[in-house]
């Protein structure tokens, strides 16, 4: 017999801004047990140092985390110019230090970021990243002295930019695509202008569809809470947090989106393929019930006209 899961049924997306010096998953640990949630996980993982955007998914979203796993993402960083640590970043220990060239200026920089670091561009993942090995993250294998070969990959960047130049610390904003590394990025750009680089400060701004001005951070959420009282009725409590998440749909919500009548929708639920009146192929649409209004899940139009289920909700109630 399955176990049943502990929690209630929380259905949404809610997004974070996640504080530093924290994993990822102490943060989702902790929204998750505010919420009361059964079921939870987040959408690609942040380092302790970095904080910022980290959308949280729920119940049904979790379907559909992979499309913000996929997405195209922002940061801001402050690159320390003259150090390099084990780590990449200001969680390390320094491992060699190195003057600037002489002269050094941020017109050079930008030359040197627009040159070499736009586009299409191959990089190797550090040493510390979540990317796993033989299932293995590399971080908790660096942290064991074990050094494993990593392979290079090709990444975009669309855009990067310098936000300003202070004598040894360099802040960028870099529009990139999924499993971009900025760590690799700045440690790249040390090597190239001679005297090395750490990460000394990474915050994620955006996250596929989703902007910063929409991210909370932990500790206002559990200030809200607080200013509940212990009085408040769990209902309330529970309506209260739940307003504050968007929709299940929402990472897919730049779609095609298909509406089915009642029938068609009970034969979708039925595990059958619908046949649609007018149709246009498409690799992925968004389902609806156009009665309810309820969002069904997403699927793809083949080449005769027939909507095929990819991920669906759970549609018990319908």
């Amino acid at each position: 017999m399955a176990r049943r899961a502990k929690g209630r049924s929380v259905n949404g997306i809610f997004l974070l801004d996640k504080p530093g010096g924290m994993s990822s998953n102490r943060a989702l640990q902790i929204v998750k047990r505010i919420y009361g949630a059964a079921k939870a996980g987040h959408t690609g993982a942040l380092d302790p140092l970095a904080t910022g955007m980290l959308p949280l998914c729920f119940g049904e979203a979790t379907k559909f985390s992979q499309f913000l796993l996929n997405a195209d993402k922002r940061y801001i960083t402050t690159a320390k110019l003259g150090q390099r640590t084990d780590t990449s970043d200001a969680d390390g220990e320094v491992v060699e230090e190195r003057p600037l060239p002489d002269n050094l200026s941020a017109a050079q920089i930008d030359e040197l970021l627009q040159r070499e670091f736009t586009g299409l561009i191959t990089q190797v993942p550090s040493m510390f990243s979540a990317l796993k090995h033989n299932g293995q993250p590399l971080y908790k294998l660096a942290r064991q002295g074990i050094q494993v070969e990593v392979k290079s990959r090709q990444v975009t960047v669309f855009s990067i930019e310098l936000l300003a130049f202070r004598g040894d610390e360099v802040d960028l904003d870099i529009r990139c695509s999924k499993g971009t590394y900025i760590r690799s990025i700045v440690q790249d750009m040390g090597e190239m202008l001679g005297c090395g680089a750490h990460v000394q400060m990474l915050r994620r701004l955006d996250s596929g569809p989703y902007k910063a001005e929409a991210m909370m951070p932990l500790a206002e959420l559990e200030q809200r809470v607080a200013d509940m009282g212990s009085d408040a009725a769990l209902e309330d409590i529970q309506m209260s947090l739940d307003a504050l998440l968007l929709p299940s749909w929402s990472p897919v919500a730049d779609t095609p989106e298909v509406l089915l009548s009642d029938s068609q929708t009970r034969a979708l639920c039925n595990g059958q393929r619908v046949m649609l009146d007018s149709f246009e192929e498409q690799p992925l649409v968004r389902i609806r019930d156009s009665g309810s209004d309820k969002f069904l899940g997403i699927g793809e139009i083949d080449t005769y006209g027939q909507l095929l289920p990819r991920r669906l909700m759970n549609t018990q109630d319908i």
